[in-house]
């Protein structure tokens, strides 16, 4: 074949040829990256996803047990905050204050009907 003699048509011909080429390239290398996945063990969405070692798992439950570990561990008994009670004076007070409240209320919305 000589490139003198050759035709637009056979051009044409030759540019088809060369993007079926590149085509079936893709296709290729579409294939070849499903068939490492499944050779890995893994299926072709997980490559990519970020997974963490069994080994990196343990060390991370490790040290949170060693966490807890200390927490509970301590001792310290943080003093108890004593309960403030009223006395029976001041609650009558109040429930003073709150009836007469109330009385009001019922006077103003009786008042308005």
């Amino acid at each position: 074949m000589n490139l003198t003699t050759l035709t637009s048509k056979d051009f044409a011909t030759i540019a088809n040829l060369l993007k079926a080429k590149e085509e079936l390239q893709a296709k290729v290398g579409q294939i070849d990256a499903q068939l490492s996945a499944f050779e890995s063990g893994k299926p072709a969405a997980a490559i990519g996803k970020r997974t963490m070692s069994p080994a990196a798992r343990a060390r991370i439950a490790a040290a949170q047990r060693k966490r807890w570990a200390k927490i509970k561990g301590q001792k310290a008994v943080k003093p108890v905050a004593r309960k403030w009670k009223m006395s029976a004076a001041g609650r009558a007070a109040v429930a003073a204050a709150a009836k007469a409240r109330w009385a009001k209320v019922k006077a103003e919305k009786a008042k308005g009907k």
